[in-house]
């Protein structure tokens, strides 16, 4: 496997992955990027995008994701809570979404999905061996935003607490939607709201 962090331009600052299986097959996690950043990178490496999967449907995170899709023909994951084809979340269609706790298997590479709402209806984090996509649940040292549209700080502090009870190794590489990465481990000894979250408070921003 092969992993590249591809960074959006100003003002969006997303971060966003492409993953390429030892047999040539990509994920895209949260296109946000310019399309060409992907395409020069599969071109590089001989690969084919098969999928595309969405932490939530922000536009700063699925900028890309229509327009590789229809190059690719790649299946695109979103859940349908954040499918509204507005200007916030753009999209309006996804082929698939998420079942909890499932496994999204493309080659060696295993993406488990678990829903964490509150920054969004729709949120997810996916696990991928040793790195945790949080798009914007979890960042390094805080969280997602909650006072957005379908955002809910109820929601999110039932999100973290999920969080923190999933057998998740604590050497885990923490790989937020913004900012810099951590650890696992890091967040629950560190983070704020999560240690909040855990001593059971729902108002915790």
């Amino acid at each position: 496997m092969q992993g590249f962090h591809i960074p959006a331009a100003p003002p969006l600052y997303t971060n966003t992955f492409l993953l390429i299986s030892d047999a040539g097959h990509a994920v895209v996690i949260d296109p946000a990027a310019e399309m060409h950043s992907y395409d020069e990178i599969l071109k590089q490496h001989n690969a084919t995008l098969t999928t595309i999967l969405c932490t939530h449907g922000h536009y700063d995170h699925v900028g890309s994701a229509a327009a590789l899709k229809a190059e690719w023909n790649a299946t695109l994951y979103c859940e349908k809570a954040d499918l509204a084809g507005d200007r916030m979340y753009p999209l309006s269609a996804a082929d698939c979404d998420y079942t909890e706790g499932e496994q999204i298997a493309v080659d060696e590479l295993h993406f488990t999905a678990w829903h964490t709402p509150g920054h969004t209806p729709g949120s997810v984090v996916l696990l991928c061996g040793e790195h945790l996509f949080c798009g914007d649940t979890l960042f390094a040292g805080s969280i997602g935003r909650t006072d957005l549209e379908g955002g809910s700080s109820a929601q999110m502090a039932d999100s973290l607490r999920k969080l923190a009870q999933l057998p998740i190794p604590r050497e885990t590489q923490v790989l937020p939607g913004h900012g810099e990465f951590s650890t696992f481990g890091a967040e629950l000894d560190n983070n704020y709201y999560i240690r909040s979250a855990l001593r059971g408070g729902n108002d915790i921003f």
